[in-house]
């Protein structure tokens, strides 16, 4: 027996738990038609074969008609859903693995013209600002359905095996009940304290008698909103203990803080550049006040962090959730005494901003996560040892030459600076975007590990990779800002890396075009308005930085509104000239249809362009004429997960590939997956 504090094993009722470490409920929004088909299935089962002792899935599955997902969650109002969960039950169970699911009602927190075009509904008329519908108040007629809806969903999960449900509480229309801030019904179901919460008792008597006491039901909830006439500290101790003593749960599931903001959401689940582990010691609070099992998870990324939960008593189960889609294999690892080898979590936040666009979830630096049916997460050995030649060592450069070291090949990178990193190297200058070295420091590891070849301060040319006698060639040399937008004066302007690496001094009035809506943008504007200076942020789109999305938006948020900038949107800049010690720039609208005249102009002293950028690809069209495939991707094949083969040139040395923003400028996980697919083959 391990002596390691995770790898204890815990007793919940009658289900045995191999372990402490568990995967919170959350969406990947995989599923298909609100099922949880093959694609669903892999991605938990991948992580089950690993060790987790719990996987729950979905964050929330929907119990009723009138809460339609606002993203692909599972949709347990349907008797369909039962053999495809029974599957991925039965599987999970094959590897040792618990199964729970969270069931919510959204309430309001959602919107009327999703789904069936139903009415949201909600304790009151209040709106929710995230999802901006305003619902209506809900009837006596409403609550018997819901809590018949809840007690269906119940027992479809207990037909289907499961070893429990985990009742969504936090933001959902259970929490909506209890706060009184969205709470302004009078009795039975509003008013004081007992009343407000015979909403919940309900549901789970009703839940009870349907399902008997043996299966387990959990409770998501918060503790404390952390909002001013929301439910505070207090209110929750005493929430927690009624749950408790109720007898109808068997364990709690604690977070503190709202979610009906992306500003709330994101200090509910923080991200990159945030304190990690915020509200464990909360958790440890409730769990010390009620002496009762407590369930916790919000940025536990690491290892270390997760052991100290369990060993100080805090918590009996430590969700690492996000953590688990960086590696699938962290329990495997621990256990193997390789936890130097646990692809790290850098807090991106990739895999929840993109729900929340409605994408499906990705890990920015694991490709094969949520494509467990086509991309491999343990790379297998090649047939046939090969001599790889990769040029350039940013995050895809990295990437293809970890997965070619993996299957067995001698593997040469070539690198014009002095150091890996790429863009990342760029983007980790940020304080709140440090984390994202760690995407670069835990390739450089693995490749080193397995005798890769680097050669640093070496700007590779065609004879430089002939000479090597390579079987493949991958130019990853990634791109350079492109500022060449404007009609006239773009010599008079500085790129966001520019500012970014500090290689120019930012002015003192200074107006921003961001044409490209990501990180750098937004960068470069905090080290501009931190110097002291005046700041204008104008895009030509309707919002700006789409490409940074909505939780990764908050911190930036919080503090370039402290400082003195402006958000312009809907006006492009059209051209720059000098005027003694200034610069004028013209600034136009796409919106302009000759009616009247959009033209406008400011008057400051520097200009900055964030337009992405245009791709470093003379090496490649150089080896072009010596490569067997010049350079082509059968896209079909690539799509399929299988090997290149084209060959159009008999004469031809090598295959010749590029990736990432050598190709065309788009983000870390774009590089990265370029690189799995192509080399996982070669």
């Amino acid at each position: 027996m391990s002596n390691d504090p995770l790898l204890q094993p815990y007793q919940l009722k009658h289900l045995h738990l191999r372990n402490r470490i568990m995967i919170t409920s959350h969406e990947p929004a995989y599923s298909e038609n609100g099922m949880p088909t093959e694609r669903y299935r892999a991605y938990h089962v991948e992580r089950a074969k690993a060790g987790v002792a719990l996987t729950m899935t979905a964050g929330s599955a929907a119990v009723s008609l009138d809460s339609p997902p606002v993203f692909d969650n599972l949709l347990v109002y349907k008797d369909e859903i039962v053999p495809w969960m029974k599957d991925l039950t039965d599987e999970c169970h094959e590897h040792g693995t618990a199964v729970m699911i969270q069931l919510t009602h959204l309430g309001r927190r959602t919107r009327w013209d999703k789904g069936e075009w139903l009415p949201a509904v909600s304790p009151s008329h209040r709106r929710e600002p995230s999802h901006k519908a305003f619902p209506k108040k809900i009837e006596d007629w409403d609550i018997d359905r819901i809590i018949k809806d809840y007690t269906d969903a119940a027992e479809r999960m207990y037909a289907a095996g499961l070893d429990g449900i985990e009742l969504q509480a936090y933001g959902h229309l259970m929490d909506q009940f209890w706060s009184p801030l969205t709470n302004t019904l009078e009795g039975p179901y509003g008013g004081d304290t007992d009343n407000r919460l015979r909403f919940t008792f309900d549901l789970l008597k009703s839940i009870r008698q349907r399902v008997g006491n043996e299966f387990i039901v959990g409770l998501r909830y918060t503790g404390d909103e952390m909002l001013p006439g929301g439910l505070n500290a207090e209110d929750g101790l005493s929430i927690s203990q009624r749950l408790k003593e109720s007898g109808m749960v068997d364990f709690l599931n604690v977070v503190r803080g709202h979610i009906d903001t992306d500003a709330g959401l994101t200090d509910v689940i923080p991200i990159q550049g945030m304190r990690n582990s915020p509200h464990l010691d909360f958790a440890g609070e409730i769990r010390s006040a009620t002496d009762f099992p407590v369930f916790h998870a919000a940025k536990i990324p690491d290892v270390a962090t997760a052991r100290y939960a369990i060993a100080s008593g805090k918590v009996d189960m430590v969700g690492m959730t996000r953590a688990h889609m960086t590696d699938p294999h962290i329990v495997r690892k621990i256990i193997a005494g390789q936890e130097n080898s646990i692809r790290p979590c850098v807090g991106a936040n990739y895999c929840l901003d993109r729900i929340y666009q409605g994408g499906a979830a990705f890990c920015i630096h694991n490709a094969a996560t949520g494509r467990e049916l086509s991309m491999p997460h343990t790379i297998p050995a090649a047939p046939q040892r090969k001599k790889i030649v990769i040029v350039g060592a940013g995050p895809g450069g990295l990437e293809a030459a970890r997965v070619a070291a993996e299957r067995g090949h001698e593997v040469v990178v070539f690198e014009a600076a002095s150091d890996a990193g790429g863009q990342i190297l760029l983007t980790s200058q940020s304080p709140r975007r440090h984390e994202m070295i760690s995407i670069i420091d835990w390739r450089m590891q693995q490749c080193e590990a397995m005798g890769v070849t680097f050669h640093f301060n070496t700007y590779a040319e065609a004879d430089t990779v002939l000479a090597e006698k390579p079987d493949a060639v991958i130019i990853a040399t990634g791109g350079l800002p492109d500022t060449e937008v404007l009609t006239s004066g773009n010599e008079l302007v500085v790129s966001t890396w520019d500012i970014i690496s500090r290689s120019v001094k930012p002015g003192s009035n200074v107006l921003l075009f961001d044409d490209a809506g990501d990180h750098a943008a937004l960068q470069a504007a905090e080290v501009i308005a931190n110097s002291g200076a005046r700041v204008e942020i104008m895009t030509p789109d309707r919002s700006f930085a789409p490409e940074v999305m909505a939780m990764n938006l908050v911190p930036y948020m919080r503090t370039l509104q402290q400082k003195d900038v402006t958000f312009t949107v809907t006006y492009r800049l059209h051209s720059v000239s000098r005027d003694g010690n200034e610069l004028v720039a013209t600034v136009g609208s796409d919106y302009d249809d000759g009616s009247r005249d959009f033209t406008q102009s400011r008057r400051i002293d520097q200009v900055v362009i964030n337009h992405g950028t245009l791709p470093l690809d003379d090496l490649y069209f150089d080896l072009k004429p010596h490569s067997v495939n010049e350079g082509e991707v059968n896209y079909s094949d690539l799509i399929d997960g299988q090997p290149q083969k084209l060959n159009k040139n008999s004469e031809g040395q090598f295959q010749l590939f590029r990736i990432g923003d050598a190709v065309s400028a788009r983000n870390t996980h774009a590089a990265i997956y370029d690189a799995l697919r192509l080399v996982k083959d070669l």
